[in-house]
């Protein structure tokens, strides 16, 4: 599966913003974030001012592509499946999003960032309802049980992502079970329960497509 494989800080740097993709080391003194890093690219400093509506709009398809670890034409499959669901499109685009399986192992803590999410699921580290799913872009379903190999519990990995449990709990619309490393996929998140997105402002992404 086609995916980026550059510096992921610097795409913080674009957006400068935290999007939390190399996992403990954004909530480290490392992050670029932290040390107020310019953005990269040559002048970025000139490239300062008054964006333009389109800009506006790109930066924030760019900066949710980003979050989740798509490249664009996985990202507008995914926007063209969420137009033909009915209803408000660029909330269907969240719920789509959050439905991926590589971004459910990563709330539920079996990995600290996307990245290590989808690599746990291509390496045939998961279970999704009794089988081994090895696509990390597989659509949960509400009723889903998510779970790590049995020989795979014991992977540092997995290990480090637990203990974020204690630490900021799990999202309202999953359940786990720490000991069994097991999560359910209770029902599709509400927008306004997707909380770290809350300044993300998906209507942008809409807008632009529409054009």
């Amino acid at each position: 599966m086609a995916r980026y494989t550059g510096p992921v800080c610097r795409q913080c740097r674009a957006e400068q913003k935290k999007l939390f993709l190399k996992g403990d080391r954004c909530k480290s003194d490392k992050c670029p974030i932290n040390k107020k890093r310019a953005a990269p690219g040559k002048d970025p400093k000139g490239r300062i001012g008054k964006r333009s509506e389109y800009a506006l709009q790109l930066r924030e398809k760019q900066k949710i592509k980003r979050i989740y670890g798509m490249l664009e034409k996985q990202f507008h499959l995914a926007f063209e499946h969420a137009q033909r669901m009915g209803g408000v499109t660029g909330e269907n685009l969240i719920r789509l999003l959050e439905s991926r399986l590589d971004n459910v192992v990563y709330r539920l803590h079996f990995a600290t960032s996307r990245s290590q999410a989808r690599q746990l699921v291509q390496h045939r580290h998961v279970i999704v309802n009794g089988r081994i799913v090895n696509i990390p872009s597989y659509s949960v379903k509400p009723g889903d049980i998510i779970e790590v190999k049995e020989r795979s519990k014991k992977l540092a990995v997995v290990q480090n992502g637990l203990k974020e449990v204690e630490k900021s709990g799990t999202v309202p619309w999953l359940t786990e079970d720490i000991d069994a490393v097991k999560g359910t996929y209770v029902q599709y998140p509400r927008r306004e329960e997707v909380t770290d997105l809350a300044d993300v402002k998906e209507q942008l992404v809409v807008e632009l497509y529409s054009k």
